[in-house]
């Protein structure tokens, strides 16, 4: 299944985002379930939170790989919100 997983940065963590990123990518890539992702901006163009789509089995895998993400263990996020996401164009 597909699944949306949509979050917003703390405020004031973008550096926390920048000190984690390489970790986070490395996590992607180690994981081998995202099919596409990458950061939301703020209007100052800053990173803000992210938007990351993952092929997994079901909405306990999608959270587990959440909560694993090192933007996570980092304290990054604000708010998490997972949903099941069809791909209709693209």
């Amino acid at each position: 299944m597909t699944f949306a997983v949509i979050t917003r940065d703390r405020p004031g963590a973008l550096q926390i985002r920048k000190d984690t990123r390489e970790a986070h990518l490395e996590y992607i890539a180690a994981t081998g379930v995202v099919t596409m992702a990458g950061p939301f901006l703020g209007a100052d163009g800053d990173m803000d939170g992210s938007l990351v789509i993952l092929d997994v089995a079901d909405m306990a895998a999608a959270q587990e790989w959440a909560e694993n993400d090192p933007y996570a263990r980092a304290g990054l996020f604000e708010s998490v919100e997972i949903r099941a996401w069809k791909k209709v164009i693209g």
